[in-house]
């Protein structure tokens, strides 16, 4: 049954019924369907603002656990990047300074990735700033890594070497000196013999008989043999690769040729007394990057600790310099 209206007529004192156009109808369907829009637009926005849709629920937890996983990933680095500072430690104190290189420059290690900004991509992204750092982490540690790397390629290189580096340091005394009596003067400051003032004696002198073998203190090359070397004397100088040489004086006689290949232990000359010296003896050198350095501490091959002191005892009491 539908729905009727009526009105009051004054004139006639009674109720008449009213008849709505559709235009009305019309009208009255649209306010009723705008205000139910209203209604659902002001239920929607206070629901949202107050709850989370399902989908807002999903993407918020994805996000948490994206954090939470970056979290975990650099706790890893940071236990990564502890163990790769005590391998570079480890590297630089003593597998490098065994083989007597020097440490990786700081300044190399730590360097940057250079160039173009390698992670413009991650600006836009959610949880950029964790993303980037992330990733400048990584290539850092990467870095880092490809540089000890290569300091190992180097080490494991000069490790192949060590068997010919161990031959070729001077290890031996350079005359028989089992007595160890024949140690005249040690490396350091002495009176010149000649010049009768303080000198540095960049060597060790040997008293011994002219014509008493002289060995190449290690295996090496002929570097210079020269008959008139100023002060020197009759000299020769062994090339022992790996930066050390030494050198041989005042020899009465010369067994070998520049060029030549020598052993330790091998015979390449004689005691003499030629140039600056006061009587038969062997003045020997050894040096580092053309540097004397004391000789007295390459004879592990030839004496005990033992006998180290003992020779330093008797050079101690005879402090004449024969050249």
């Amino acid at each position: 049954m539908s729905k009727r209206s009526y009105r009051f007529n004054p004139d006639s004192l009674s109720f008449v019924e009213e008849q709505e156009s559709p235009w009305q109808r019309v009208k009255v369907s649209v306010s009723y369907f705008g205000l139910s829009l209203v209604v659902a637009v002001l239920y929607f926005s206070v629901y949202t603002a107050f709850f989370e849709t399902p989908k807002e629920k999903t993407l918020k937890r994805e996000a948490q656990e994206s954090i939470l996983q970056f979290e975990l990933l650099n706790r890893k680095f940071n236990y990564v990047s502890s163990a790769l500072n005590d391998i570079q430690l480890r590297d630089d104190s003593i597998y490098r300074a065994i083989f007597e290189m020097p440490p990786v420059h700081n300044s190399v290690r730590q360097a940057g990735i250079g160039g173009v900004n390698r992670y413009k991509e991650l600006e836009s992204s959610p949880n950029a700033e964790i993303l980037t750092a992330t990733a400048k982490r990584m290539d850092m540690l990467a870095k880092q890594m490809y540089v000890q790397s290569v300091s190992f390629d180097e080490v494991i290189k000069l490790a192949k070497n060590k068997e010919a580096m161990v031959a070729c340091i001077p290890a031996i005394m350079p005359i028989a000196n089992k007595d160890l009596t024949r140690v005249a003067s040690l490396f350091g400051m002495r009176m010149h013999p000649f010049y009768k003032r303080m000198r540095m004696h960049n060597g060790m002198d040997f008293t011994a008989s002219s014509g008493t073998e002289v060995y190449s203190t290690g295996d090496g090359t002929i570097a210079r043999v020269d008959f008139s070397a100023s002060g020197y004397g009759t000299l020769i100088v062994v090339d022992h690769g790996f930066s050390y040489s030494t050198y041989y004086a005042h020899l009465s006689k010369v067994l070998v040729n520049v060029g030549q290949s020598v052993k330790r232990g091998e015979v390449i000359g004689l005691v003499g007394n030629t140039g600056m010296s006061m009587a038969p003896h062997l003045h020997y050198e050894v040096r580092k990057n053309d540097k004397p350095i004391n000789p007295i501490n390459y004879y592990f091959n030839d004496i005990t600790s033992d006998e180290y002191d003992r020779m330093v005892e008797l050079a101690a009491r005879n402090t004449q310099v024969l050249d």
